[in-house]
């Protein structure tokens, strides 16, 4: 008997934000030196799962699939489609031609105890490296104005994060690296 169910493209299930500190603390007793990088990777796999559910959303709204979307419109059904998963709000915006900025408030990761959202960060790398059909890298950062329940990730290709990240590492506020990126 099979227990697969072959009318479903990409299953997803609901779990409470709880979820994301116990991922967090588990990985972290188990394996001390790479818990970071290991909820990252599995938030890469799903982020990558998640942008099907996203084209599938989509359809389902008779909308075009997240390649032909009008870029005016895209930002719209993002944030309307991570709002009705229960992922929280976004907001993605454009900090320079060469990165962009996505918010997320209320989001559910945020809620949970532990510092940062490395589940997230994958997920996003994951999600819009599909949609690019190119490496993305994501890079979270704090914003000035960032309180409880709110993360800030920089999008981008991997060299120029590779050059916010190694600015911001000498003192230069992400803002002005991403700009002469």
């Amino acid at each position: 008997m099979s227990t697969s169910l072959p009318f479903l493209t990409t299953r997803t299930v609901t779990v409470p934000v709880e979820f994301f500190d116990g991922l967090r603390r588990s990985t972290q007793q188990a394996h001390p030196a790479v818990p970071v990088d290991a909820v990252r990777d599995a938030g890469y796999a799903a982020g990558q799962a998640l942008f099907d559910h996203f084209s599938a959303w989509l359809a389902d709204r008779s909308e075009h699939g997240p390649d032909d979307l009008l870029d005016s419109r895209f930002p719209i059904l993002l944030r309307e489609y991570f709002f009705e998963i229960g992922w929280g709000l976004v907001h993605l915006s454009s900090l320079s031609e060469a990165v962009m900025v996505l918010d997320a408030n209320n989001w559910g990761e945020a809620a949970a105890e532990a510092e940062g959202c490395p589940v997230s960060t994958g997920l996003f790398a994951g999600f819009f490296g599909r949609l690019a059909d190119a490496p993305i890298s994501v890079l979270e950062v704090t914003s000035d104005s960032a309180a409880e329940g709110q993360c800030r990730f920089l999008l981008g290709s991997i060299d120029v994060l590779n050059y916010v990240w190694e600015a911001m590492e000498r003192g230069i506020p992400y803002e002005r690296a991403a700009t002469s990126a």
